[in-house]
């Protein structure tokens, strides 16, 4: 019994040190695995060349380069039209006619008073050459003094009468002449004829209407439209950050919301020197600035009409076989430098690249050149075939120089030329 007792006890004295041995080798591997270096897991790519296109891109929609809007020039009320909408015009072609009737009466009343005034102005100029003639002998018969000066001076007045009548009549007469000409002007307006080449791309009236005239702040009334298709541009707004990389001439792609499978080839050939207003802007409103620009295109399809929506590429820039990394690799930093009593001293930002050496990460500030779509081109700061950490984002931020790194596999993404 004694000695089954003594047993338990020395059973018991092992277990114990066999679980404080247990918990201390617990506690210095966990030391240890704290002491150990922790790495950051990211993506590593080498700088290669590409192919580089830089773009802008911005929307808009299809306009044709001429578009004319015919309004209504004098009131009246509409009895022909002459086309359709959707009809091929030539310059020249009838178009619509307003009621006339009115124009005619006002041009046949002033050409009336025109003859009238002719007759009157007849009368007038023999009255004058009679009442000068008399004057004429009077002043003689005064000379010879056969006559008063009264008399003298009375034939005087009455030529001066006569001469201001006939000149009154023919002011009234050149009065006459112009309202003619207004009036007949009035009358041609009230046919409407094709100025230009085009399509009618919008007619918005229809016989027995009334044609309105525009006031100051009335538009008057918009008979139809006409446009040259042949010509088609695309008006877009580009960003204040990116108008300033444009220049006329620059190549672009246009995409049409209703031809999403055809590519549509254009120019720049104009850009808005100034930034589009926008009439909902108040005071205490800070928004963006937009430029128009205008995009030729390229032998425009038939099938493209006014006020189709589009989407345009502008190429701002393009290099071929240049060195580029992911524009994801860029890094921006606080740049430091050294004070005078040797402390770090902040000095701006500067933006780089963390490359990979022995498995550990090292900033390397860059210089950029243009940027494309997935890659921006380094100028200066780094050579081919250097490795980059590409990524992840949560991993670059956390990133200094020295940092333990654990490689990703990830495919290298692909630029070509645009």
């Amino acid at each position: 019994m004694a000695n089954e007792k003594s047993f338990i006890r020395k059973r018991k004295k092992v277990l114990i040190a066999g679980a404080v041995v247990l918990v201390l080798a617990l506690i210095v591997i966990m030391n240890l695995n704290s002491q150990r270096e922790r790495s950051v897991k990211v993506t590593i790519e080498k700088a290669a060349t590409h192919d580089l296109a830089s773009i802008v891109s911005a929307s808009g929609e299809i306009k044709p380069k001429k578009n004319i809007n015919i309004s209504a020039q004098v009131p009246g009320r509409i009895i022909k039209i002459g086309v359709e909408e959707g009809d091929e015009v030539k310059a020249g072609d009838f178009l619509l006619q307003l009621d006339a009737t009115q124009y005619e009466a006002n041009a046949e009343r002033d050409r009336a008073f025109i003859q009238s005034t002719m007759a009157e102005l007849i009368q007038a100029e023999a009255r004058m050459r009679k009442d000068a003639n008399y004057f004429n002998s009077q002043k003689k018969l005064f000379e010879e003094g056969l006559i008063s000066q009264d008399q003298m001076e009375n034939a005087k007045v009455q030529a001066e009468t006569s001469s201001s009548q006939h000149k009154s009549i023919e002011f009234q007469i050149k009065q006459a002449e112009a309202s003619l000409k207004s009036t007949m002007d009035s009358l041609s307006k009230t046919v409407y004829s094709s100025p230009i080449d085009g399509v009618i791309t919008s007619l918005r009236v229809e016989e027995g209407e009334i044609a309105l005239i525009g006031t100051m702040n009335n538009p008057g009334t918009v008979l139809l439209t006409i446009a040259d298709l042949s010509v088609m541009e695309v008006e877009v707004e580009v960003d204040e950050t990116d108008v300033v990389g444009l220049e006329l001439g620059q190549l672009t792609t246009v995409k049409v919301d209703a031809f999403p499978e055809t590519a549509f080839q254009g120019t720049v050939t104009e850009i808005g020197s100034s930034a589009i207003q926008r009439s909902t802007v108040t005071a205490t409103t800070q928004e963006a600035k937009d430029f128009k620009v205008t995009i030729t295109l390229e032998n425009p399809a038939r099938k493209l009409k006014p006020g189709l929506s589009a989407s345009a590429d502008i190429t701002t820039a393009e290099k071929k076989g240049v060195l580029a990394v992911p524009i994801a690799a860029l890094v921006l930093r606080e740049k430091a430098g050294t004070g005078a009593a040797g402390a770090a001293a902040a000095k701006g930002d500067e933006e780089g690249v963390y490359l990979v050496e022995a498995s550990r990460s090292k900033f390397a500030p860059i210089k950029k050149g243009i940027t494309g779509e997935m890659l921006v081109e380094i100028v200066e700061g780094l050579k081919e075939g250097q490795e980059i950490v590409t990524g992840p984002y949560s991993a670059l931020r956390l990133l200094k120089d020295g940092t333990l790194l654990k490689p990703e596999d990830k495919a290298a993404p692909k630029e070509g030329p645009k």
